[in-house]
């Protein structure tokens, strides 16, 4: 009886491992449901809803451009974008909105994804560096036997961060990579020593600025301050999904991306005031409105006017992931199955 106990057991653990990894590759998708009011529903990610490089996602439900599409966008948070993919890759989440890198990641480990539409031409990202030490870590080559903060092990922020090391001629052992989310977790692991550095982005900047904590070291907030620190573009948010989702509900997509890019556009034709406006309190309360809005106007034009992706975009971020991550160094990657214009050049 043990033995056939077992032997179940073993087959259930088969089974589940089977079924996880059809989901990671992308080899299956089920059709959008739709809700009472016929619209479909599209589980959606972010990692760090309340992040500025992250705001189109909560202007487009405010500006109603979902519900005009028929869509019924059921938005959840996670603090850092590699949680997001995880839960997506187990099929608790429809689509992503988080950093394009993650779909060249994840191709090079045999899973399937594409960035539809790029929200952002430009990271948003800052290095900052703990006042205290702002007179010693003045580049990427003072990281030796430091502690680097990042959203996640795994995140976007940790990539960048690790290419950082590597320009700095640091190996990745050379320095520490320290989980610490973003926001309030962020400013109390520099307020407590726990970090000597790390990479994030408004309107934490300005909280830690405010409260004299931190100095900006690299800035990549601006499309031109991105090229000096990783050499070219680097395309940032982007709505991501499974190859499979894609082809098993392409109109569902293209409704999503017709939202965004609805957003992106409002974005380029309104102030930060206009913008911040539409912003949940809770997005500006621990930094105030104003400074806020001057943060938001600092790095508007880290938001892609139109959606689609830079043209030497793809080829940056596969340079800079190449450097470090043993999992694509080395790796034959197919750039261009990684993204696709379709759905934004048939948004206009």
């Amino acid at each position: 009886m043990k033995q056939v106990k077992k032997s179940l057991l073993a087959v259930a653990a088969c089974t589940a491992l089977a079924l996880s990894l059809s989901s990671c590759s992308g080899g299956s998708a089920k059709t959008a449901p739709k809700n009472a009011a016929g619209d479909s529903t599209v589980r959606l990610m972010v990692g760090g809803l309340d992040k500025q490089i992250y705001l189109p996602v909560m202007l487009a439900k405010n500006l109603g451009y979902f519900k005009a599409q028929g869509i019924n966008a059921v938005i959840s948070d996670e603090p850092a974008g590699v949680d997001a993919e995880t839960d997506m890759l187990a099929g608790q989440q429809d689509a992503v909105v988080g950093f394009y890198d993650h779909n060249i990641d994840l191709q090079s480990k045999g899973k399937s994804t594409e960035s539809v539409v790029q929200l952002l031409q430009a990271p948003g990202e800052v290095e900052m560096v703990r006042s205290d030490e702002a007179s010693s870590i003045t580049s990427p080559a003072a990281f030796k036997g430091k502690k680097l903060g990042v959203t996640g092990l795994g995140s976007s922020t940790n990539f960048l961060t690790e290419y950082l090391e590597s320009r700095g001629g640091l190996k990745n052992s050379d320095a520490t990579s320290v989980s610490v989310g973003a926001g309030s977790t962020f400013v109390a692991a520099i307020k407590n020593k726990q970090i000597d550095a790390g990479m994030t982005t408004e309107p934490t900047i300005s909280v830690l600025q405010a409260q004299h904590l931190a100095k900006p070291m690299i800035d990549m907030r601006t499309v031109a301050g991105t090229k000096a620190a990783l050499g070219g573009t680097y395309p940032a948010s982007c709505l991501y999904m499974t190859t499979a989702y894609i082809q098993k509900n392409p109109q569902v997509v293209q409704k999503m991306v017709n939202a965004f890019v609805q957003t992106l556009h409002w974005i380029g034709t309104h102030s930060a005031a206009q913008i911040t406006a539409k912003m949940p309190a809770s997005y500006y309360a621990g930094v105030g409105k104003g400074v806020y809005t001057t943060a938001l106007a600092n790095e508007k034009a880290m938001f892609s006017p139109d959606g689609l992706m830079p043209s030497d975009g793809p080829s940056t971020v596969l340079k800079v992931l190449s450097a470090f991550d043993p999992t694509v160094k080395g790796h034959k990657v197919d750039l261009s199955k990684t993204f696709t214009n379709q759905y934004v050049q048939k948004a206009y």
